[in-house]
């Protein structure tokens, strides 16, 4: 039985200054870090909607649309846009706010990531208690 979600925080899920440590030979972020801070903030999402243990199952439609480069401020917007009897899907928009034009935001990354809710034996569980 599919849930309404909670309506959109206007508060980021997550915001951090990126490193040197993450980047690559090119001198820009690694994507796999960003993938990384992606999920993180899908699942600070979905633990808002409803308090389960969650797996992530799959990204869907990750889209890169700039580089993100050390000293980039990162935000990170998650929503639930579905949620059904034991999986929720979340999706999450990157911005940047760059080092040198600090009051400029730009969108670097948007995807959708799939997690299943799941019991303490790693089996699905319902997202929302069922009532008879």
């Amino acid at each position: 039985m599919p849930s309404i979600p909670r309506p959109p925080s206007n508060e980021p899920a997550i915001r951090i200054v990126m490193m040197p440590r993450d980047t690559n030979a090119d001198g820009t972020i690694f994507g796999g870090v960003i993938l990384s801070l992606i999920d993180q903030a899908a699942y600070v999402e979905a633990m808002r909607q409803a308090h389960h243990l969650y797996v992530t199952v799959s990204f869907n439609k990750i889209e890169f649309h700039e580089p993100v480069y050390v000293g980039d401020v990162l935000s990170l917007y998650a929503n639930a846009s579905r949620i059904g009897r034991t999986s929720m899907t979340i999706s999450v928009r990157v911005s940047a706010r760059r080092r040198k034009t600090p009051d400029d935001t730009i969108k670097v990354t948007e995807g959708e990531i799939v997690f299943v809710a799941v019991d303490s034996q790693g089996k699905p569980t319902p997202i929302i208690e069922e009532t008879d």
